[in-house]
């Protein structure tokens, strides 16, 4: 009995991704934080270092504490992507929310890029 729990701690110590979850990092995004997007439809693409659940994640547009824009993230898009896309907000500051559920162990990440909508 002993011997079996000894075995099963070890196998958690040295099976990586068994014990703890899966925190998604941001690696690159689209506006880029702090950029000036203009024209008549704006593609948000958000990219992270690990496998995303398109369905259970979420984008939004803010304004303040406001939303402005929930965002529907393409269901096919690349797995560690989070991306979709909307016609041209009017001009102003916002920050493009992102809310990420993790895969397979279903860890949400979240985090803000600010933006600029320009004339």
């Amino acid at each position: 009995m002993i011997l079996g729990v000894l075995r099963l701690m070890l196998l958690l110590c040295v099976t990586p991704g068994v014990a703890e979850a899966r925190i998604l990092q941001l690696r690159e995004s689209s506006p880029a934080a702090e950029a000036v997007v203009a024209g008549d439809n704006v593609q948000y693409v958000v990219r992270f270092d690990g496998l995303v659940d398109h369905a259970a994640s979420r984008l939004e547009i803010i304004d303040g504490s406001a939303v402005v824009l929930s965002l529907v993230p393409v269901l096919d898009s690349e797995p560690d992507v989070l991306a979709a896309s909307a016609p041209a907000l009017p001009p102003g500051q916002y920050q493009l929310r992102w809310i990420a559920k993790s895969r397979p162990d279903g860890e949400v990440s979240s985090g803000l890029i600010p933006f600029t909508v320009g004339q």
